[in-house]
């Protein structure tokens, strides 16, 4: 990867497209040379792997990423693009690609009705993810949230938490961070508050801390965001419900409150415990038997997970 920027960053220094600064050795597959950058239709590339960001190109979001897209797209309009997408052949259709990073970029030779410059490579989806996140730190860095999405992606995709760390260059407490927001605020709020890109850990730690607390429930948290200004860049929009949700946060369950987060699986907490029942049956069947053989193991990692983030929190 960085081998190919490089000779591309030397061809021309007009551009303002940012060439990633990223040394990543241990992607040498990728480096490759000029011969494998072709030019390929955009109609011909499909986006792959896990969402690493949330939509940059909505409302919500576009406090920042609109004006800089609309740079993006005029300077390849105007100087051409000088720095190459990464795309891999498809596994699912012979002709067709698969795009590893560069998704603003492929958008903008869309819009522009131009064939973009590819960088072609055959790799496997545990190196091609490794790019991915590379390239996401070399160019802009996400946010606290886009993190802790991009990690919930990644793993839903079925990778073990250790690729996770190794995508995001994380330690076991900061997994348990970004984990700690997304089991907590729920998906739907988080989109419509937005990537956030000035808030971090605490804030975000701050609402998951809310519905934790059953202080703030997912239907209260929509409905108070829908009645806040739409003008309101996304961390206005976290701070404006953090501060409303405060204020008039919804009163605890008296009794034990459930959780549904797959069909089959129920989990109950209440004062004095917290249980979890999945059906051996249903859809939830090979889930629960596995579960079953692994359960001791999950537990005791989140055990130890936990002691680490609350002994680093400590000092």
């Amino acid at each position: 990867m960085s081998g190919i920027a490089n000779t591309i960053a030397r061809s021309s220094s007009t551009s303002t497209e940012k060439t990633p600064k990223t040394s990543a050795p241990a992607l040498g597959a990728l480096q490759g040379s000029l011969a494998s950058i072709r030019e390929i239709d955009p109609g011909l590339i499909d986006d792959w792997g896990p969402k690493d960001r949330l939509d940059e190109f909505t409302a919500v979001n576009a406090e920042d990423d609109d004006e800089g897209f609309e740079a993006l797209k005029n300077s390849i309009r105007e100087g051409g693009q000088q720095v190459p997408i990464l795309v891999r052949r498809s596994k699912a259709a012979e002709g067709r690609f698969e795009a590893i990073y560069g998704r603003r970029r492929l958008k903008a030779c869309r819009e522009l009705g131009i064939k973009v410059r590819a960088n072609v490579q055959d790799v496997d989806d545990a190196t091609a993810l490794l790019a991915k996140g590379l390239e996401n730190a070399a160019r802009r860095n996400l946010s606290f949230y886009e993190k802790a999405r991009f990690a919930e992606a990644i793993q839903t995709a079925g990778h073990e938490s250790a690729r996770v760390r190794q995508v995001l260059n994380l330690s076991a407490s900061g997994h348990s961070h970004l984990t700690k927001v997304t089991q907590n605020v729920p998906s739907r709020v988080g989109d419509l508050i937005g990537a956030a890109p000035k808030s971090g850990r605490p804030r975000w730690t701050d609402l998951a801390e809310l519905f934790l607390e059953r202080k703030l429930t997912e239907k209260v948290a929509l409905d108070l965001l829908t009645k806040i200004s739409a003008s309101l860049t996304s961390d206005e929009r976290l701070e404006a419900l953090i501060k409303e949700a405060s204020k008039r946060g919804t009163k605890a369950s008296s009794g034990p409150h459930e959780i549904t987060p797959m069909d089959g699986v129920v989990i109950k907490a209440g004062r004095g415990s917290v249980s979890l029942s999945v059906k051996k049956s249903g859809t939830s069947a090979e889930f629960a038997n596995w579960l079953e053989s692994n359960l001791e193991d999950i537990i005791k990692r989140s055990y130890a997970e936990f002691t680490d983030v609350n002994s680093e929190d400590d000092k």
